[in-house]
């Protein structure tokens, strides 16, 4: 069925007709062939909800308020306050919900054509949630306000709630618990809460970009510590962090090990050798193998046997003198709720007056994956 494009003389134009059109501005909502993203601009103060004692404010601003069937309404406001708290409740909390309507009475029958502000309070309760706006209402939210219980301490604002829309390829800011289920390829996202950057594939999968992501910690990216200096250790066995070999790790995180390690020791298939285990952040867990000579056999096999931190495994030498040995240790790390370090400790296999020395150079990396 043909159709008006716009700019064209000679023809004319109904309302849905120009909003159909607009949404050609801003960025998709992944489900409608003619969608579009509701939302504030990036970057705009407009729109901004604060309280001055019990009475709401709302700045100044423009957004774009998109509704299936009715397509994307662009809407400016003037500062204005929807109205002031309603009275806290005796004993619960309640959350209240401050939005941007569009009324539009062609489609909700209202008698009205303007937009708005509106307070919608909440319902009290143990555990209290934002109101929902009516079925027919065209609407963003701009603002949650949490009221706690008489004598409670004062009404908070909380701007999260508020989504954002930008022209189709820009950079859109989301936040963890609102991020969008849907995007074109190539649309980047930027997590508000976490600093991180992800975009949407042609499948509609999402990958992290190779950048700074939750924590500060690059993604794809390398972080590499080495020793600046020879550590030596006689007669003991038992474990000793390095001075040098630890790197940050962040929470929820998923790592490739690797290093290389230069050492040397006493050449016996019970003394000296090298002990290696890592110290981890509680809940994190690593499955890795040392990749060097195999302990206990003078005749210098090769080990590639892997363990679990916590479970030491042994290293043979070459002896001392000037002829060292190599290892090149890799593993797969995964961390849980807790933040901490990566830290390489390690001993003799087998106490002796002879040392093992760990050189300087030896280094380990670690690649954040996810």
């Amino acid at each position: 069925m043909p159709t008006d494009p716009t700019w064209l003389p000679g023809l004319s134009y109904d309302e849905l007709e120009l909003r159909k059109v607009d949404c050609m501005i801003v960025m998709g909502d992944g489900f409608n062939a003619r969608g579009a993203r509701s939302g504030v601009r990036p970057g705009d103060p407009g729109l901004t909800v604060t309280l001055s004692g019990s009475t709401i404010n709302v700045s100044q601003g423009v957004a774009g308020i998109f509704r299936a069937g009715q397509a994307l309404y662009r809407a400016h406001l003037s500062t204005t306050s929807p109205g002031s708290v309603a009275a806290a409740h005796a004993t619960f909390t309640r959350i209240d919900l401050v939005y941007l309507r569009v009324w539009d009475n062609s489609f909700d029958a209202s008698g009205f054509l303007k937009a708005d502000a509106v307070y919608l309070p909440g319902t009290a309760s143990s555990t209290p949630v934002a109101p929902t706006p009516g079925a027919t209402e065209i609407y963003i939210p701009l603002a949650t306000i949490t009221v706690p219980p008489s004598g409670g301490g004062a009404a908070t604002v909380s701007t999260a709630v508020r989504p954002y829309t930008v022209a189709p390829g820009g950079i859109l800011p989301v936040t963890s618990t609102a991020a969008p289920a849907a995007g074109g390829p190539g649309q980047v996202m930027y997590y508000q809460d976490t600093g991180a950057f992800w975009y949407f594939l042609a499948d509609g999968t999402t990958k992290a970009l190779l950048v700074d992501s939750p924590g500060g910690t690059p993604i794809g990216k390398f972080q590499t510590v080495y020793k600046t200096a020879d550590t030596p250790l006689a007669n003991t066995t038992a474990l000793t962090a390095d001075p040098h070999l630890t790197l940050p790790v962040v929470a929820n995180a998923k790592y490739l090990l690797d290093g290389y390690l230069d050492y040397d020791g006493l050449f016996s298939t019970t003394l000296g050798g090298l002990a290696l285990d890592w110290n981890l952040p509680s809940g994190a867990t690593l499955r890795w193998g040392p990749l060097g000579n195999a302990f206990g056999d003078t005749t210098q096999k090769y080990t590639a046997n892997t363990t679990t931190a916590g479970a030491p495994l042994s290293l043979g030498t070459y002896g001392t003198g000037g002829t060292h040995t190599a290892a090149s240790p890799r593993g797969y790390l995964t961390t849980g709720a807790n933040a901490g370090s990566l830290t390489l400790k390690w001993a003799q296999a087998g106490a002796t007056a002879t040392g093992t020395t760990l050189y300087t150079g030896s280094h380990i990396r670690l690649q954040r994956i996810a």
